[in-house]
């Protein structure tokens, strides 16, 4: 009896094991050849051996106003290797030790890439992202190293380096290679492209089959991007800089060139600089446009703006006398100094000699509501719209945050803080005859087949101040670069300079800094005719005379003096500009507020 039970067990799992058999053997043969109701027999593609893939894209090129290259995609190779391959033939030390000598890598950081992955098929052996010299790609070629092989890779070149890296961005290291920072950025839906698609099929050492392509859609080129730049005034600009912070001992320095008439920005520079094809090891502050992005007070820059005001509503005239208090004035009951002590003072050599209390004094006279008025027409406390991310709207309280003394503050450029273009663009305004034009990065965006897809033009944006008013501010802002003036150094041999000296004390917890400031000089030539105007603006810099005149008055001479050789710009004969003022023959009623 036992042995019958047993031998029926026997059985029924025979009998299981068989139709276990059967089912799983149908399974495969139905997985295989697709045989099921309303599936064409003859249709052999499966998951397992089609492939879609993304077919990269070349993003378009950056280029300066005269067609220079400043950015553009190459193709370079990457560094990889299968390390299943390199473990079955026993040869790691060896594959290690040869790459090295190649790329004067030690071999025990490759080693650890490879032999710490043995199961794995295909890996970076230098990283993901890093890309190889061509010597070192032609070098590794030729050895033929066994499972080890190149890749194409697509990488963001820029042929000049470090220039121009904050107006250009660059590009990140993920599949898409999104825009970072800069133009790269801001001008991504352009230079990106479209991407391909290919589905196809592989056989089964994972080669493409090309008899089985099933889809090709070719990639789509990015847009080329054309800037105002000019990459030789580009040039010019960061030595200046470089330079100047050098000689100054200064944390960081700023500069922009623009053209007065049109607002096409020919040159934009910060130090420090970095690489846009080692952003990954850049410090943030490095990265920063502090050109427009930076706030700061102005200082003594910020005069400009109320004598200009002061004199379009004829509250006050060139010849007319104020009393400087011999360097110090109780206004509100808090004192007011000037740099040096002055007794009477015009209007005009206020501005040449820079007065604080002359200066105040006029804002005083202006009053709260004009002042604040003025401000906001020279685009003080907003953005220029300039077409590049990451720009300030500087800062300007209303009126009704004012204090007592906020006027005769903000005269002489604090409570107030702008970026350098804001500030230039106040300086481009005067020189313009009083039109204010909207700063130009971006001069047109063409396809591939050489389409413009957009075109810039010359826009203005407003006019603050009559075109009398702007031309007789010219010419006090010419006397400011005359013997006696705060700007003397910034003249350029044969040209006639105007322009204003800035030194402004850094806000620090509690108050304001006796040994950190901000230096700063803009300017335009030639005066009677300005063509580029250029501001320039040194962060704490460390010498012992820190004051704008000595230390940005200079660095604008050297970029002034060789932009207009290179460009060509001529000298003008010296004529007084239309409504200019012989202040000495001319005294004015002599007011004195005596407040």
């Amino acid at each position: 009896m036992i042995e019958w039970r047993y031998r029926n067990r026997l059985i029924g799992l025979a009998i299981l094991m068989m139709l276990a058999l059967v089912g799983v053997s149908t399974r495969l043969v139905y997985l295989h050849f697709h045989l099921g109701p309303g599936v064409d027999r003859g249709a052999r593609i499966t998951a397992m051996r089609q492939f879609r893939e993304r077919l990269a894209v070349v993003r378009g090129k950056i280029l300066d106003r005269n067609g220079n290259v400043l950015a553009l995609d190459l193709v370079k190779k990457e560094l990889c290797a299968s390390p299943i391959e390199i473990a079955s033939n026993r040869n790691a030390q060896a594959v290690a030790e040869a790459i090295g000598r190649i790329l004067n890598v030690e071999p025990c950081v490759l080693l650890d890439r490879i032999v710490n992955r043995p199961e794995r098929q295909f890996v970076y052996v230098t990283g993901f992202g890093h890309v190889l010299e061509d010597d070192q790609a032609e070098a590794l070629r030729r050895a033929q190293l066994p499972g080890v092989f190149l890749k194409d890779a697509m990488v963001r070149s820029y042929p000049r380096g470090a220039s121009l890296c904050h107006v250009l961005g660059y590009v990140n290291l993920e599949p898409e290679r999104n825009g970072c920072a800069g133009i790269e950025q801001r001008w991504d839906r352009y230079l990106r492209g479209v991407p391909g698609l290919l589905v196809g099929e592989r056989d089964g050492r994972r080669h493409e089959m090309y008899n089985r392509r099933l889809l090709e859609i070719k990639s789509c080129p990015g847009a080329n991007v054309t800037l105002t730049i000019d990459q030789y005034v580009q040039y010019i600009v960061e030595r200046a800089l470089e330079n100047a912070v050098r000689e100054q001992r200064a944390t960081a320095a700023w500069a922009i060139v623009e053209r007065v008439r049109t607002g096409e920005i020919l040159a934009m520079a910060n130090i420090p600089a970095f690489d846009p094809r080692a952003f990954r090891a850049t410090a943030p502050d490095a990265m920063r446009n502090r050109c427009i992005a930076n706030n700061y007070e102005p200082g003594s820059t910020f005069k400009v703006v109320v004598v200009a005001a002061a004199l379009n509503e004829k509250l006050v005239a060139p010849a007319q006398i104020f009393d400087c208090e011999n360097g110090t004035w109780f206004y509100a009951r808090r004192p007011l100094r000037d740099f040096h002590p002055y007794g009477n003072l015009s209007v005009a050599d206020i501005i040449k000699k820079s007065s604080n209390i002359g200066a105040a004094k006029i804002a005083v006279l202006l009053g709260n509501a004009r002042l604040y008025a003025y401000l906001k027409q020279f685009g003080i406390g907003e953005r220029t719209g300039i077409e590049l991310p990451g720009e300030e709207a500087g800062l300007l309280y209303p009126v009704s945050k004012w204090t007592a003394i906020s006027p005769t503050r903000i005269a002489i450029g604090h409570e107030v803080a702008v970026t350098a273009l804001q500030m230039l663009g106040v300086l481009c305004t005067i020189a313009n005859d009083g039109v204010r034009m909207k700063p130009q990065i971006i001069q047109q965006v063409t396809d591939a087949d050489g389409r413009v897809l957009y075109q810039q033009s010359p826009v203005a944006i407003s006019q603050p101040i009559r075109p009398d008013t702007a031309r007789l501010m010219k010419s006090l802002l010419t006397r400011v670069t005359e013997e006696g003036g705060t700007g003397a150094r910034a003249r350029v041999e044969g040209y006639n300079v105007g322009g204003k000296t800035g030194t402004a004390q850094k806000a620090i917890p509690g108050g304001y800094s006796d040994t950190l400031n901000m230096s700063s000089f803009m300017g335009f030539i030639p005066a009677e005719d300005p063509q580029l105007a250029i501001i320039v603006v040194l962060d704490e810099p460390s010498n012992d005379v820190r004051t704008g005149g000595y230390v940005a008055g200079p660095v604008f001479k050297e970029i002034a003096e060789q932009s207009v050789r290179y460009l060509d710009i001529a000298p003008q004969r010296r004529c007084p500009p239309q409504g200019e003022v012989n202040v000495a023959s001319q005294p004015g009623p002599g007011v004195n507020l005596g407040i």
